[in-house]
C-alpha cells in the first residue's frame, strides 16, 4: 500500500504541474493522467508485435501502483538505446511477451512510496533503471534502481546518464582495470557508451583513446578521442601505424569480424570486451541473413591461443547484471562514483536530441541510421512538431493503429529538438 500523505500528495502534484509549466486541470488531469470513471490512465509507448517501426504505438493504459519496495515515478524524460532497437525487432535471446511498454531507464519525481522504502521522499528529482516499461508518463521500479539526480542534472541529463555511463564505468574500470598511460579502442565513439567512455578516459592521466565513428561524425567528436578513424576504414593499420603494439583495451558493441580484429590489436595482458552486436542489425525488421553472418564472421575463440597470447576476453551486459544476476549494490557503488565526477564537472552527459513519445518511431529511425552524436531522449511532456503531429503513434477510438500511408514518411522531415 502507498504511504500518501494528503498534504504531502497534493504539494507533489502542484510540484509536479510546475514543472510541467501547466496550471492543475480540473478533475485532476493536470498531472497529465486520465480518468475514466475511477481507473486513473496514462500515456505509454506501446510495442505491439516484433518488427518493424509500425509495431510501435502511442496508447493509454492504467497508470502502475508501487508495490512493497518499489516507487512510484512520474516520468519526465526516458532514454533511448541501440537495445531498445534490438528488443523492437525481436533480436534478443529470450525475447518478453508483447504487447509492452519498451524502455530500461528514466529520471522524473518520486509522487508515491510503497511499503519499506527508507531513504526517499515524495518529490524527489530521480533517475531509474526500469525493467521494460519506461517509455510511459508513470513507473513503478524497485527502490534498488532508483538514483537521486543532483540538483543542476537537468531531467534529460538524468535519463542520459544510467545506461551508457555505468556501462561505460563497469568495463573501463570493473572489467578492465584502466590505468594511467593505458590505451583504449571503443567502437562507435559517437554513441552514448562511446562519448562515456572518452570522457572517463579522460579522468585518468596519460589515457590514448583510439575511436571509431562514421566520418560525418568527426568534425562533431575529434575533441573527445586522441585518434578517430572511419569505421569502414582498415582501422588495425591504422592503429598499428601509431602504436605498433596495439592497444590495452577494446570496447566492441559490433560484433562480427571486429571481433577478430580487436583480439589482433590487443597488447600481452589486454582486455578484449564484448557489450552489443549491433552489426546484426540492418534493416528495419530482423534480418535472419545479418545474424548468421556476424555469427559466422565472429572468430572462434581458442582458449590455449588466449593463454599463448595473455590475452582476455570479456562480456558485459549491464541489464543482465541488474535485473538477472542481483548486482544492484555494485551498480549503485558505480552511480555514486559517477554521480561525485558529475558533481566535480569531470563527465557530463550527451544529449543528442529530444522528442515527443508521439515522435518515437522518428526517434528510434535515428538510432537505426547511426546518425546520432551522444543520447536521444524522450521528453514526456513535448509536444511533436507538425509534421509528426500528422503522423502520430496515437491509436485511434477503436483502439486500431492509424494506417500508415505508404511513402509518406520519405516525405516528411525530422524536425527533432537538437540541444
Amino acid at each position: 500500500m502507498a504511504k500518501e500523505g494528503v498534504e504531502k500528495a497534493e504539494e507533489t502534484e502542484q510540484m509536479i504541474e510546475k514543472e510541467a509549466g501547466k496550471e492543475p486541470a480540473e478533475g485532476g488531469g493536470g498531472d497529465g493522467s486520465h480518468r475514466l470513471g475511477d481507473a486513473q490512465e496514462m500515456r505509454a509507448v506501446v510495442l505491439a508485435g516484433f518488427g518493424g517501426l509500425n509495431k510501435l504505438r502511442l496508447s493509454r493504459k492504467a497508470m502502475p501502483e508501487p508495490q512493497d519496495s518499489e516507487l512510484k515515478i512520474r516520468v519526465k524524460a526516458c532514454g533511448l538505446n541501440f537495445i531498445d532497437l534490438m528488443v523492437r525487432q525481436g533480436n534478443i535471446d529470450n525475447p518478453p511477451k508483447t504487447p509492452l511498454v519498451p524502455g530500461f531507464e528514466c529520471s522524473g519525481i518520486v509522487e508515491a512510496l510503497g511499503d519499506s522504502v527508507k531513504g526517499y521522499e515524495i518529490g524527489d528529482r530521480v533517475m531509474a533503471f526500469v525493467n521494460y516499461n519506461a517509455w510511459a508518463e508513470v513507473v513503478c521500479t524497485p527502490v534498488e534502481f532508483v538514483y537521486k539526480i543532483p540538483d543542476d542534472m537537468s531531467f534529460s541529463e538524468a535519463a542520459a546518464f544510467p545506461m551508457n555511463f555505468v556501462t561505460a564505468y563497469v568495463m573501463l574500470f570493473e572489467v578492465a582495470n584502466l590505468r594511467e598511460g593505458m590505451s583504449v579502442l571503443v567502437h562507435s565513439a559517437g554513441g552514448g557508451v562511446g562519448q562515456a567512455v572518452a570522457q572517463l578516459c579522460s579522468t585518468v592521466p596519460n589515457v590514448t583513446v583510439f575511436g571509431t565513428a562514421p566520418t560525418f561524425k568527426h568534425e562533431a567528436i575529434k575533441d573527445s578521442v586522441t585518434h578517430l578513424f572511419d569505421r569502414n576504414a582498415d582501422y588495425v593499420q591504422e592503429v598499428k601505424r601509431i602504436s605498433a603494439e596495439g592497444v590495452d583495451i577494446v570496447l566492441d558493441c559490433l560484433c562480427g569480424d571486429n571481433t577478430g580484429r580487436g583480439l589482433s590489436l590487443l597488447k600481452p595482458l589486454g582486455t578484449y570486451i564484448l557489450y552489443g552486436s549491433s552489426n546484426m542489425v540492418t534493416g528495419e525488421t530482423k534480418s535472419f541473413f545479418s545474424f548468421a553472418k556476424s555469427w559466422w564472421q565472429v572468430e572462434k575463440v581458442n582458449p590455449i591461443k588466449l593463454y599463448e597470447e595473455n590475452k582476455v576476453i570479456a562480456g558485459f551486459s549491464l541489464l543482465n547484471l541488474l535485473f538477472k544476476q542481483g548486482r544492484a549494490g555494485l551498480i549503485r557503488g558505480v552511480v555514486e562514483k559517477l554521480i561525485g565526477l558529475f558533481n566535480q564537472k569531470k563527465i557530463k552527459p550527451v544529449v543528442d536530441s529530444l522528442w515527443a513519445l508521439e515522435e518515437v518511431k522518428e526517434a528510434m529511425q535515428r538510432i537505426h541510421d547511426r546518425g546520432n552524436i551522444g543520447k536521444l531522449i524522450l521528453d514526456v511532456e513535448k509536444t511533436p512538431t507538425p509534421l509528426m503531429a500528422n503522423d502520430s503513434t496515437e491509436t485511434s477510438e477503436a483502439g486500431e493503429e492509424e494506417e500508415d500511408h505508404e511513402g509518406d514518411s520519405e516525405n516528411k522531415e525530422r524536425m527533432p529538438f537538437i540541444q
